[in-house]
């Protein structure tokens, strides 16, 4: 944003920071000249207007509300991330209670859950079995969030990506 002698016009319409009236159009000079008796800035606000709009304020002050503004959406925003629970097809249903407690607290936490489940050996030749543990798997952290991607298969693996449900 241009200030005070950076501002590349030859007049510009002046606002006045502690009223918000308008002082008219002036020659930049001038305007410059009346921010600088106040110990002010002459900041461009809208520069495609003809004559371009320049306010009278605290530049430094401005700069620094405005990255205060900026900071506090950054801790406001929940960034999501995703969380990878491992399970096999012949997993059995205590384990895959501890593994579903942990896919719980994940959707919980407003993060994505990424179902693997790898085929070893054999196991290659009964992937149904498989796809009815991921079944299993949405039907079990259903009430916590939906299947974004179905299970498919990716080489000797399965994987199924669970979103938590919208708030």
């Amino acid at each position: 944003m241009p200030i005070n002698y950076d501002i590349d016009a030859a007049e510009v319409r002046v606002v006045d920071d502690t009223t918000g009236e308008q002082l008219g159009v002036l020659p930049l000079n001038d305007a410059v000249a009346k921010a600088a008796s106040k110990g002010l800035d002459l900041v461009l606000m809208a520069a495609k207007s003809n004559p371009p709009v320049c306010k009278i304020m605290d530049y430094g002050k401005y700069k620094y509300e405005q990255s205060k503004k900026a900071n506090l959406a950054k801790k406001r925003q929940h960034v999501m991330q995703v969380k990878e629970v491992k399970v096999g097809a012949n997993t059995d249903v205590h384990d895959m209670e501890v593994k579903m407690k942990a896919a719980k607290k994940f959707l919980s936490q407003g993060n994505k859950v990424k179902v693997s489940l790898r085929f070893r050996g054999r196991e290659m030749a009964h992937t149904e079995r498989g796809r009815e543990q991921m079944k299993n798997v949405a039907a079990y952290l259903e009430e916590y969030g939906k299947p974004e991607k179905m299970p498919n298969m990716e080489g000797r693996q399965m994987i199924m990506i669970m979103a938590p449900h919208k708030k």
